[in-house]
């Protein structure tokens, strides 16, 4: 009897060991939305579901537009930095020093949309993206999102409506694509018929991923967008070396 009851009270032990809180904090995310130009109405949308995603993934996302929480100490703080539709200048010189000495620290970097279109005069930042911003078509139009892996289409195209941005130049040396638009769907594509939209890339002891994707506030109810999202997000917090 008495083995017994020994018994029974190692079982409660273990399974209070197993419900008792691990004390391991939540690695969190900084989502980033300051805008020195264009403002995108999307953007409560956008930062809305980038807090659900990094939830999601087992993070914590905070949201700011104060370019001072770039500093060494706060992004100590942070396993991901997303920029979300950001634009123009935005950071100062000691800020962008403590984003580069972030990600050699092995940080993580996600850009949605007009990331692409911050920081023209500072050229790592146009590294770590990708491919700075050169245009778009008027209006939103209509194409197809081809997915792609080690450079050849995998997996079904599925349409998109949205704000389709021309660059300056193509990635595709530099990065790992995910993912083109087909400008034959569309008028006002500068790229021709290899147009990347969606990269990812091992950057400076980092990781970085973007997306030309996120003009409109609708896409960011459609699945397929949000699955790449997803995926951009765990790729940048290394939870998964597949972006």
């Amino acid at each position: 009897m008495r083995r017994h009851v020994v018994i029974l009270l190692c079982l409660l032990i273990a399974l209070m060991a197993d419900a008792a809180p691990s004390g391991a904090a939540a690695e969190r995310v900084l989502v980033f939305s300051r805008t020195a130009g264009y403002r995108h109405d999307s953007i409560p949308t956008a930062v809305a579901t980038l807090q659900r995603l990094a939830t999601e993934a087992g993070l914590v996302a905070d949201h700011s537009e104060d370019a001072g929480d770039f500093n060494a100490a706060n992004l100590a703080r942070y396993r991901v930095v997303v920029f979300a539709s950001t634009t123009g200048d935005v950071l100062d010189p000691k800020q962008q020093q403590a984003l580069e000495d972030f990600m050699r620290r092995g940080g993580g970097f996600v850009g949605v949309h007009s990331a692409a279109d911050t920081e023209y005069d500072w050229p790592w930042y146009g590294r770590l993206v990708g491919a700075y911003f050169l245009s778009h078509p008027p209006g939103l139009q209509s194409s197809r999102v081809q997915p792609e892996r080690n450079g050849r289409p995998v997996g079904t195209a599925w349409p998109i409506r949205d704000e389709l941005y021309n660059y300056r130049g193509n990635p595709r040396r530099q990065v790992q694509v995910v993912a083109t638009v087909d400008e034959r769907l569309y008028e006002g594509g500068t790229l021709g018929a290899d147009h990347p939209i969606t990269w990812c890339h091992a950057f400076a002891g980092g990781r970085s991923w973007y997306t030309g994707l996120g003009h409109d506030a609708a896409l960011y109810d459609d699945p397929n967008f949000l699955a790449q999202l997803r995926r951009g997000l765990r790729y940048a917090a290394g939870q998964s070396v597949d972006c």
